[in-house]
């Protein structure tokens, strides 16, 4: 088994501790190690990292490469520019020329709080690509009725434990959102595949010929692919190939799953004192409630406030409402249509 890990992007959702350089997934957030350390730890043994492959952006390349050198340097794909996961996917999965062993194909930035169960699951869908040649997504058992992502609609239960997937379901209101958590007939959509690498690209060539095409123009041609690249449809991977599909399983995911989308979300797995405050650096909270405190140098200390996100970097100090924490991503606009680049 082989995997590939999507480490692209610039995470805004973590500003002004995430910049373009350091982006969400090289970011210690929980403990010691970033995101995409702990992506590819909690693989092994399952995959060791001699079977990892990474893509990335140019400008991330290096910073990757330091982070993991116990991933072959080589194994470290730079795309040519972002066209979304399709694309991606698609150029990193030819390079990779993995037959048909299965690919798990998973996003470097995810958190799970039980990395053993994670593999066993991820192994049993390894099994099942082996056996019947399916395409396998791992959705997650929902724990709330979250809007904001994605949702699989569960169809007949297949062998050992497998479901079809009816259908993929965009974000839902929050009625729809309730029904599904009520129903257990729906999974959150984590963006985690499994497949044969010689399926894949079939699939892709079925459902994206235009893509293909320009994929494999890129590999005949290596030195027009930033050209070639830059004309690509940028599509997701779910709209482009697997919402097509009629035959996709998944396995159920119960490990304590995070997309870490924001500061509130941050804030929900951290420790905590005994009002509720997630302090991370030198910080100091007093007569003061379930605020989130983070400090790269120098003491933060807050009295008498609540459901605070309050971050000191280098260069900035944000501070916000917890529950408006998504938003922070305003910010990042209003300083790029300011120009201010060096805050980026």
């Amino acid at each position: 088994m082989k995997a590939l890990i999507l480490a692209g992007g610039s995470g805004t959702r973590f500003w002004p501790l995430s910049r373009k350089a350091r982006p969400k997934q090289l970011l210690a957030l929980e403990g010691e190690r970033s995101l995409l350390q702990e992506t590819v730890d909690r693989l092994q043994p399952l995959v060791a990292p001699a079977d990892v492959w990474i893509c990335t952006t140019e400008a991330l390349a290096e910073a990757v490469r330091e982070q993991l050198p116990e991933v072959p340097a080589g194994q470290v794909l730079a795309e040519p520019m972002g066209r979304n996961t399709c694309p991606a996917i698609g150029w990193a999965v030819g390079l990779m020329d993995a037959g048909t062993e299965p690919i798990a194909v998973l996003p470097a930035d995810h958190r799970m709080a039980d990395d053993a169960a994670f593999r066993s699951i991820l192994g049993r869908a390894a099994q099942a690509v082996e056996e019947h040649d399916y395409v396998m997504t791992l959705g997650v058992i929902p724990r709330w009725p979250e809007t904001g992502y994605g949702y699989l609609e569960l169809g007949a239960e297949l062998a050992n434990g497998l479901r079809h997937v009816l259908r993929f379901v965009e974000k839902p209101g929050l009625a729809a959102a309730e029904a599904y958590l009520a129903g257990g007939r729906h999974l959150w959509n984590a963006g985690i595949f499994v497949f044969r690498g010689t399926t894949f690209l079939e699939l892709l060539a079925k459902h994206q010929p235009e893509l293909a095409a320009g994929l494999a123009e890129i590999a005949d041609q290596p030195a027009r692919a930033a050209e070639i690249y830059a004309s690509l449809p940028a599509e997701s991977i779910d709209v482009a190939i697997m919402e097509k599909l009629d035959d996709i399983a998944t396995l159920p995911l119960d490990c304590g799953w995070s997309d870490l989308g924001s500061w509130e979300a941050l804030h929900e797995i951290l420790p905590k004192d005994e009002a509720g405050n997630a302090l991370r650096g030198d910080a100091l909270a007093l007569d003061s409630a379930n605020n989130l405190i983070v400090s790269e140098g120098g003491l933060v200390a807050v009295l008498g406030v609540s459901d605070l996100v309050v971050v000191r970097t280098g260069d900035t100090v944000v501070v916000l409402p917890k529950a408006r924490s998504q938003e922070v991503r305003r910010l990042v606009h209003e300083l790029a249509a300011r120009q201010r680049g060096d805050l980026l």
